[in-house]
């Protein structure tokens, strides 16, 4: 049986930028398996989409509630999307 594939967008609330949350982000995801992108938003929040074994997204979520070190997370909002198949790596946007 294949396992589940699920595809999130969360954004990310805190003191997360200028902190590497988006480079640390993209090596989680990779590390992970992990298809899609991370962004800033210009209201100071960090914005990112994953497709993946649900799993591994989970995994990368649970991650990104404490971010890497320097970063002050204050809340993540996550939304599940319909999977796209899109197969482009993890990427900075």
């Amino acid at each position: 049986m294949d396992e589940k594939i699920l595809r999130i967008r969360a954004r990310v609330k805190g003191r997360v930028q200028g902190v590497y949350y988006r480079a640390n982000t993209v090596k989680v995801a990779r590390r992970l398996g992990l298809e899609g992108w991370v962004r800033n938003l210009p209201d100071g929040d960090v914005e990112f989409v994953a497709e993946g074994p649900a799993q591994k997204v989970e995994e990368l979520i649970a991650w990104s509630r404490g971010g890497p070190p320097a970063a002050r997370v204050d809340s993540v909002e996550v939304t599940e999307e319909m999977p796209t198949g899109d197969h482009s790596g993890f990427t900075i946007r």
